[in-house]
């Protein structure tokens, strides 16, 4: 293996000149991590001291820090729609395609500099140094696919958001591998050497079969092989990585070998590690505190399992052993109900509950037999709680805290709402802290997370296909907005905005199977205990007054009627359009819709379609679900308009804001546009006062 030229450095340090590249760009994202931690607490810090617009920048550092974030989150944000005859391709944002192509090109540059590339006696060269910078990025990948992610701990973003460069670093990897072996078989093609070299070299055939085994991990990692059966898909990844591990292993020379031994490490540490956490989690002689309880049992946690409308099973974990931050998720198994498997799910509940809280929508496989197991245990009583012994994993995932915005909006699809209801509830105890403060009964240590927050303003925003989705989470919604009036008597300058919207766009409403699934419902204890009253429930329609309603003195529960019948769905706009697909302007509001109800629940009759008011002593049936919402949420008839929603929350904020999307990949493309034309139009930073945006999104699908 020769270097093709004398003034070339040796091969063996090719690996090292790319890991000098991928270990600065890890370095900078992890000071860009440690700035954002130290703003955090010194917001924190300066709210809690009483400053005015603590989320405002105001030396210079932070000023020019600013306006450089603001300059990269327009640059990375910005994607391509591209309109088709009944749908609109969405192309990848700039900041994912960048990333790419600087990996790639920057794999090319190390593969051919220096180097005669049609010389007939210097192709093997070509091929060798192909080889060696291909298998520096073996470590990469493993780092990159590890549940304890030591590139996410640096840089502050969870595994699951780095699992999409994991797999187009396995695609680069593949174009390398390519180049690698096709230099080698075009040198050999010359004299007719290709078959002779497989049939009698073990090195070559060895290195053909890596090659083929990377193919097949390329090709079943993509998204429609990947989603037809994920746990299938999972087994047959580790086996085929397995395969092309060992094949790689005694097709390089022995010099090279550490660079196989370091993922295998990475692999066992993080294996090591997560068994580790899973036996201090999972076993009660660990938990002292559980046993004088009254649990005497090997394992620690029992959960109870309850069945829900819309095929939705409840887990409740009493006194759960570990702690957690909103927007986190743990890794549930219950053998006893679905053996061998362990999936995702968002933790819904907030540690301050005393209960972590799951909710699971029945799609197919291993949530399905939960469903059918809180079904079946529920119909042989008449309790609505069944426990079981489970062990969990966790937590992951990583969110910046958005107690340190000025103002926040929270936009949800469907089942995302059950993602973002946590983050509004961890905003309203940071509220709850303030007002401890306010009377010396709260600190902060000096690595502890700090309480208190800085928001001023959140939107909340939901939107459903039909009104049946309510009851997920109708009472939490009214028990939150109850809980941020009795603040708002001692907190004065802090707003929230409640608003559901019913659509039938299925691109904002359509719900799919997620790696990390964030079908979660909170159904939360109120530690203070009060008298929740709930008022009339309207859709705002075009003569309803603007003005939040005050609760009634009256103690009189007014409620949400819903109900499924054989009748057929009927279009409720002109020439048979639906109203519930329209754009809604919030300043001149629609009419009520009549039509927002889906295929698999056809349109009921008026007079169980339409909002009305009963008495709480109102007989139930069968047919109908009886929600109960606060007065003060906003109810509206059709689409969004999200560009105008997150443009009024950011004219009126006086200090960085933060933006965050949960929902079908329709609603998240969207409000990710709309951030990034937004930050351009009011020109975020750039001398206008406006200022900065922070996105965070989480999307369904695989």
């Amino acid at each position: 293996m020769s270097t093709g030229s004398a003034q070339l450095p040796a091969l063996s340090e090719f690996p090292k000149f790319y890991w000098a590249v991928v270990g600065s760009a890890i370095g900078v994202t992890a000071l860009v991590n440690l700035y954002n931690r130290v703003l955090c607490r010194q917001r924190l810090s300066a709210a809690k001291a009483g400053l005015q617009s603590p989320a405002r920048p105001k030396s210079w550092f932070a000023l020019c820090n600013a306006t450089v974030f603001a300059l990269t989150r327009e640059a990375s944000s910005y994607s391509v729609h591209i309109p088709l005859k009944n749908r609109i391709l969405r192309l990848p944002s700039v900041g994912r395609v960048s990333l790419v192509l600087a990996n790639a090109i920057t794999l090319v540059v190390l593969c051919l500099y220096g180097l005669d590339l049609t010389g007939r006696f210097t192709k093997e060269d070509v091929a060798f140094r192909c080889g060696v910078v291909t298998l520096g990025q073996l470590p990469l990948i493993f780092l990159l696919s590890s549940k304890n992610n030591i590139i996410g701990y640096l840089s502050g973003i969870s595994y699951e958001r780095l699992n999409w460069l994991h797999r187009w670093c396995a695609r680069t990897m593949l174009l390398t591998a390519t180049i690698h072996m096709g230099y080698f078989f075009t040198s050999w093609d010359r004299y007719n050497y290709i078959g002779y070299k497989l049939k009698n070299d073990n090195i070559s055939w060895k290195g053909l079969v890596a090659w083929c085994t990377l193919v097949w991990i390329v090709f079943s990692s993509m998204t429609p092989i990947r989603g037809w059966c994920y746990e299938l898909f999972v087994v047959q990844h580790l086996v085929s990585f397995a395969v092309f591990v060992g094949f790689v292993y005694i097709h390089i020379p022995n010099n090279l070998k550490a660079y196989v031994w370091i993922p295998v490490a990475l692999f066992f540490f993080d294996r090591t590690l997560r068994a580790l956490r899973a036996v201090y989690i999972n076993l009660s002689i660990f938990h002292p505190s559980q046993r004088k309880q009254g649990q005497k049992s090997f394992w620690a946690l029992k959960a109870e399992f309850t069945p829900l409308p819309h095929n939705t099973t409840r887990v409740v974990i009493r006194n759960p052993p570990i702690s957690w931050t909103p927007g986190q998720h743990v890794f549930l198994s219950c053998q006893s109900v679905v053996p061998l498997q362990s999936h995702p799910f968002t933790v819904t509940s907030i540690p301050e509950d005393g209960v972590m809280e799951l909710l699971i929508k029945s799609e197919s496989g291993g949530t399905r037999r939960f469903f059918r197991y809180a079904e079946k245990t529920h119909a042989l009583s008449e309790l609505s709680t069944s426990a079981k012994t489970v062990t969990i994993e966790g937590p992951y995932g990583c969110l910046r805290p958005l107690r340190q915005f000025d103002s926040v909006v929270l936009l949800a699809g469907s089942t995302g709402a059950t993602f973002t209801l946590p983050l509004l509830r961890d905003i309203m105890q940071g509220w709850r802290e303030n007002t401890a403060a306010e009377v010396g009964g709260s600190r902060s240590s000096l690595f502890g997370r700090q309480s208190g927050a800085v928001t001023r303003y959140v939107r909340f925003i939901w939107v459903v296909k039909s009104k049946g989705q309510f009851g997920w989470l109708s009472e939490q919604l009214s028990s939150a907005f109850s809980d941020f009036q009795i603040l708002q008597e001692k907190l004065r300058d802090i707003k929230l905005e409640l608003t559901i919207y019913v659509t039938c766009d299925e691109s904002f409403t359509e719900e799919l199977r997620s790696l990390m699934p964030t079908i979660t419902a909170p159904n939360h204890n109120v530690t203070v205990q009060k008298d929740v009253k709930h008022g009339t429930v309207q859709y705002r329609g075009r003569s309803a007054p603007t003005v939040e309603e005050k609760l009634p003195e009256k103690d009189n529960v007014r409620e949400l009627t819903t109900a499924s019948s054989n009748g057929v769905q009927q279009s409720c706009g002109p020439d048979g359009t639906c109203c519930c697909r329209v754009d809604v302007d919030e300043s001149t509001s629609l009419a009520p819709c009549c039509c927002c109800t889906p295929p698999s629940q056809p349109q009921e009759p008026e007079s169980t379609s339409r909002l009305t008011s009963h008495i709480s002593s109102t007989p139930s049936s069968s047919l109908k679900q009886k929600l109960l919402v606060h007065p003060s949420i906003t109810i509206y008839a059709g689409r969004p308009k999200t560009k105008d929603i997150i443009r009024r929350s950011l004219e009126q904020a006086l200090g960085e804001s933060a933006v965050v999307v949960c929902g079908p990949q329709g609603l998240v493309t969207d409000v990710k546009r709309d951030v990034c034309s937004l930050s351009d139009e009011r020109a975020v930073h750039k001398g206008t006062g406006a200022q900065g945006i922070y996105l965070h999104t989480e999307s369904f699908g695989y």
